[in-house]
């Protein structure tokens, strides 16, 4: 279970949309093993069992939250059977048990390690400085298999071995309206984590670091595309409706943003599955609802990455 040493972790927040974009790309083989996903779980839902079944039959790392910070995962968890087979996917060698740093973790992660987990085997997430003396203390002489640590001055000092770059790297607006026209800089991480010693890089991809469970009707549909500029630099491109006056009619909406973006003279040279499932809605003149409009453009963002690495290796 090796492998090479230019890796992407996208992190998702493991809603329904978000482990369904995992499972078709697996089933797809557009995964390649320069991609490890990581799983901050929100429910112990079917949907989640059976992406963990997938990656599990096809011999492919994910990363799977412990302590997950956002929704009812661990509540919900507690209550399963040692013999239910979400339970039982949890602690297969294929899932890599992943543990966000907190004010709780000396406790939790020696109950990982009574537990039989061997810490080095964990990977690891670090965000905020104050918790460096922790994690100094539960890996003392010794490392994670991964640690995603966010580009901050003191934890770069502190921590220098098998480190992830991890940012968010979405910016978020407050209205969909506001991505109108809107094509920035994503992310130049790919091009230099290796030479400032990172193993690795993540990102929230086009979903952004905000968490939010409940969904609402929105006034306009934005439909955000990662591309690779001429210098190799990642740039996000949104496509907004029109009609955004009220939250009537969403499916035009959608068809609106979804002509800007099959006519884009930016993204016409591009082909991924994602991409041809949008330009399918187009020509059918379908509507898949919204949470499948963020699935398309997770995969497809995920197979831009996993190309390019796959790329690179070859080099």
């Amino acid at each position: 279970m090796t492998g090479g040493v230019n890796m992407y972790f996208p992190y998702l927040r493991g809603r329904q949309f978000e482990l369904i974009a995992l499972r078709e790309m697996l089933e797809k083989n557009l995964i390649g093993e320069q991609v490890i996903p990581v799983i901050e779980p929100i429910k112990p839902s079917s949907t989640l069992r059976l992406t963990l079944r997938k990656f599990v039959d096809k011999e492919k790392r994910i990363a799977i939250v412990r302590n997950p910070q956002v929704g009812g995962f661990l509540d919900d968890y507690k209550e399963l059977d040692s013999t239910n087979e979400l339970v039982t996917l949890m602690e297969n060698d294929w899932i890599i048990q992943t543990h966000i740093l907190n004010k709780n973790s000396e406790k939790e992660v020696r109950k990982l390690e009574e537990d039989g987990f061997i810490l080095e085997n964990l990977t690891v997430i670090n965000t905020e400085a104050d918790y460096l003396p922790t994690y100094h203390l539960l890996f003392n002489g010794s490392a994670p298999q991964y640690i995603l640590i966010s580009d901050n001055t003191t934890i770069r000092r502190s921590i220098l071995s098998n480190r992830v770059l991890f940012e968010n790297r979405f910016s978020s607006e407050d209205r969909n309206s506001d991505y109108k026209n809107r094509d920035i800089l994503f992310s130049e991480d790919h091009l230099f984590f290796a030479d400032e010693s990172y193993k690795g890089f993540s990102d929230y991809s086009i979903v952004g670091k905000e968490f939010n469970e409940s969904g609402f009707a929105p006034y306009a549909v934005a439909i955000h595309i990662v591309y690779f500029d001429e210098h190799e630099k990642l740039r996000v491109k949104s496509y907004v409706s029109d009609s955004n006056n009220d939250i009537r009619d969403p499916a035009n909406k959608y068809y609106e943003a979804l002509g800007y973006l099959v006519n884009c003279p930016t993204i016409k040279s591009l082909h991924t599955v994602g991409l041809a499932e949008f330009r399918k809605h187009y020509q059918e003149g379908t509507y898949p609802g919204l949470g499948t409009v963020k699935k398309l453009s997770i995969m497809h963002h995920i197979e831009m990455m996993s190309r390019y690495l796959d790329r690179k290796q070859e080099i």
